[in-house]
Formats: C-alpha cells, structure tokens, sequence
C-alpha cells in the first residue's frame, strides 16, 4: 500500500520566546515490511536540520531557534511503501507464559521492555488485570490477545479524557482513555506478566470502508516479543493486528521515548498548540 502522511504541528505564544531546543520523532521507519521513500521536514522559522538514529534506531532530527519567535511550524510530509505481516493465527501455539521469564529476562533486545518507565507502572492493578487475563490460558500470544481484547471492550475511547502525560494508573482507574492511554495500560499489564513489550507510534489510514478509532491523528499500539516469532503487534485500541493500514515511526519503552516532538524554550508558558495529520492512499488499488 502506497500513503501519503502530512503531520503539521503550529505553536503560537503568548509573547515572543527565544532559546528553543527541539527534537522531533516523524520520520517513518524503513524495516518490518515497510519502506520510506521520502521524507521532507520544514521547520519555520527557518533554522539549521541536523539527525541521528537514537538507541532504539528511531529517526531524530534536531533543531533550535535562538532568536525571539512568536509562532513555530513544523510540518513533516513523507511517503512510505507498506505490506502486511502475515497475522498470527489466535490458536498459534508459541512460548508458554510461565516460561518467558527464563527465556527474554537475559535478552539484550528485551530487557528494556521489561522495565517499569516513565508513564507504565507493572503494579497491583495490572497485575491482577493480568492474572485474570492468564487464569484460563498458558500460551504467551492466547494472553497477549486476551488482554488485547479486554481493553478494547471495557476501556472507552474518549478523546480529551486524559492528556499526553497521563500515568497507565489513572488509565486504569478511568477504564476511559484514547490510543496511547491503550497501549499504556497493555504494556503494564504485559510486563506484569513477564513478557517484553514496546511502545510503537506511527499512524493509521482509514480507508472509505474501515471503521478504524485513532486514524487521522498520530496513532499508538504495542509489539510483544515472542521467542522465535520476533516482534508481533497487537493494537488494543482497533482490536486488531497492525497491517498496510498502519505507518511505524519510531518504538520505546513508553510514549515519552517517541513523542513525536519535544524540547525547552525560555519564555511564557501560555501557548496554543495544533496539530493536522492527514493520511491518503496513493495507489488507487488499495482504496477499493
């Protein structure tokens, strides 16, 4: 499937500001089946673009702005190439559950994803959501999908219940939340249980026939690690395995290892932000 993704992002302050240092996540990846075939970053007021490839391989750009500066636009345009993962069949036998401590807890790769961070806490509350979640089942990915399917039938979605610096605790007091909160409340659980799990960002093309929550907007879901089977998605918000609808950017520990854009600058704390995400198909084929 051939998408087109525009993110624009327009700050505008109260008073001028000065002294901006940012960083931003928005560009697509290359890997897992898809491919970025361009990308282009426009930053005004203009400013000097540098990059580099964080820990998790994730695309950085870098940039500031010294001079006093009453708005910032920054606007991401990239077209990407995607194809679907063959899905993972529900009855798929892999690792059982009781075993994946021994199996990932001396993994490089998962050891991260493992760890309690920075809005995901593997405590009581989702320890006992996953115990529930494993009471009947044995397989790691029969879990995985329960927990799946639990958040995306008991938690509403609910745009403006919670901000971006919502803890997976308050999510699950709530039961009520958007896609990042989702994907929060899954790594906590997941981790409770001893299986690594990441945090991926990206976006969502929902074509004329899909009913799809979280398109059009910068979208979050999980990837746990199975041994053997490598990293496999699971999107608690949509129910579903991701596939061509779905653009990657960048993957962590938690929404703060990926946020699309963040940074410091001395001024007013009052300040407007919007943000436009606009995601098109490209290939007729793939909108029928």
């Amino acid at each position: 499937m051939k998408l087109q993704v525009l993110h624009r992002t327009h700050y505008v302050y109260a008073a001028p500001v000065r002294e901006s240092f940012n960083e931003a996540r928005l560009q697509p990846a290359t890997a897992e089946g898809q491919t970025c075939h361009s990308f282009m970053l426009k930053v005004l007021p203009s400013t000097r673009l540098t990059h580099y490839l964080d820990f998790q391989f994730n695309c950085v750009h870098l940039f500031d702005l010294a001079e006093p500066h009453a708005t910032l636009t920054i606007e991401a345009t990239a077209r990407v190439s995607t194809a679907t993962t063959p899905p993972l069949p529900p009855d798929q036998a892999t690792t059982p559950l009781a075993d994946m401590e021994r199996a990932c807890g001396q993994l490089e790769r998962c050891h991260d994803f493992l760890q309690p961070s920075r809005f995901v806490e593997p405590g009581p509350a989702a320890w006992r959501l996953g115990l529930d979640m494993a009471a009947d089942r044995t397989d790691t990915w029969q879990v995985a999908l329960a927990i799946t399917d639990h958040i995306h039938r008991h938690f509403a979605y609910t745009p403006a219940a919670t901000h971006v610096h919502t803890h997976m605790r308050d999510v699950l007091r709530l039961q009520r939340g958007v896609c990042q909160d989702f994907a929060h409340v899954m790594l906590g659980v997941c981790r409770s249980l001893k299986i690594p799990c990441r945090y991926v960002s990206g976006y969502l093309y929902n074509g004329p026939a899909d009913q799809l929550r979280g398109a059009q907007a910068t979208h979050a879901w999980v990837e746990v690690y199975l041994p053997g089977l490598g990293w496999r998605g699971l999107d608690p918000t949509n129910n579903v395995q991701p596939d061509e609808r779905y653009v990657r950017v960048a993957v962590g520990r938690d929404y703060s290892d990926v946020a699309p854009i963040k940074g410091t600058y001395r001024g007013t704390s009052e300040r407007k932000m919007t943000v436009d995400v606009l995601v098109t198909a490209l290939d007729p084929v793939a909108v029928g």
